[in-house]
């Protein structure tokens, strides 16, 4: 054997001996830098200014390690009603999900959607860490494929009027248009407070009230801050009908996909970003009411203990009442 043969040969053994050595090597870093990120789009109709969009951005920097964040806020990827909808047909991974569009697959939902069923964002959360919680958002995960992540309070909900009309009990709201958005829970709602229930998108409320088209609105003191309603209104009704809540939601496929650690991480972000917008909300919404007062707005509170006994009586004598879980309100009160 010649030297020339024997070095070829000692060349071509070295080669294989480094490409065998490096395989391993090689094979993990080409997967640890062409793997991405799983993507994670999230929908909502809050608009950029809102707090809950300030929650999605913590949000979003708490699972940084482990997803690409992508918000979409205003309602300009899905409409209002229809992220839900949107996720089970997996062209959404997230969503900020009302309770009433659950409720529209989940009848025994509805329940949580009543007036003055929750007495704060402190009962609302504790209501959704008990058992009791726990049973509905297990409906929601074996029926619709999601899986949620918690309860993301924005303010107890307001009658806000344009009409210069004192408001005392719910038969002072009769024959007023108040806009409630589209679907059966919220219309039915609008009806237990008294008032004409009138179906609108939220984003066409500021024109709605401007030209007359509906007599008020029912929002939470930091959004009618946010889409400047106070513009077109003359007063603001402390009736305070509803804690205003959705429901921070991510499918349950990407949710099962997630290690037990990973899953760890993603809840424990959510819930640090849930409990920032909470507090902020609360905050917002005693600054607000000495920002609408300088503004001119006339700002009361009515017979509340009238509203609450003839929204809930409407409630227990509706078709709604028949599909709610036996013992729930119960459940609820005892927290």
């Amino acid at each position: 054997m010649n030297k020339q043969t024997t070095r070829r040969r000692f060349m071509a053994g070295t080669g294989l001996a480094a490409a065998a050595a490096m395989a391993p090597l090689s094979g993990l870093g080409r997967d640890a830098f062409a793997q991405t990120k799983p993507k994670l789009r999230f929908s909502a109709v809050f608009s950029e200014q809102d707090i809950r969009a300030e929650m999605m951005k913590k949000f979003a920097e708490g699972i940084g390690n482990d997803f690409v964040f992508e918000g979409y806020y205003g309602g300009n990827l899905f409409k209002q009603g229809t992220e839900l909808v949107a996720i089970q047909r997996s062209n959404l991974e997230m969503g900020n999900i009302a309770p009433q569009d659950i409720s529209k697959q989940i009848p025994a939902w509805s329940l949580l959607t009543a007036a003055y069923l929750f007495r704060d964002a402190n009962h609302l959360a504790k209501f959704f860490a008990s058992p009791a919680g726990a049973e509905m958002k297990k409906m929601a995960d074996e029926q619709l494929g999601i899986h949620i992540l918690g309860p993301t309070y924005f303010g107890s909900r307001h009658v806000g009027l344009k009409p210069n009309k004192k408001i005392s009990t719910p038969a002072d709201l009769t024959g007023i248009k108040l806009r409630m958005p589209p679907g059966e829970a919220w219309q039915f709602l609008g009806e237990a407070l008294g008032a004409n229930p009138t179906p609108m998108a939220y984003a066409e409320v500021y024109t709605g009230l401007q030209t007359g088209a509906i007599d008020g609105q029912d929002n939470p003191l930091p959004n009618v801050e946010n889409m400047k309603f106070y513009e077109v209104m003359s007063q603001i009704v402390l009736t305070s009908h509803l804690v205003g809540f959705d429901l921070l939601t991510v499918s349950s496929k990407v949710w099962k996909g997630m290690s037990a650690d990973g899953q760890k991480r993603f809840q424990a972000a959510a819930d640090a970003a849930i409990d920032f917008s909470t507090k902020k909300h609360q905050d917002r919404e005693k600054e607000l009411l000495d920002f609408f007062k300088a503004k001119g707005l006339n700002i009361y509170e009515p017979d509340q203990a009238a509203f609450r006994k003839h929204a809930q009586a409407k409630y227990l004598a509706s078709s709604l009442a028949k599909d709610w879980p036996a013992g729930m309100i119960d459940k609820i009160n005892a927290l």
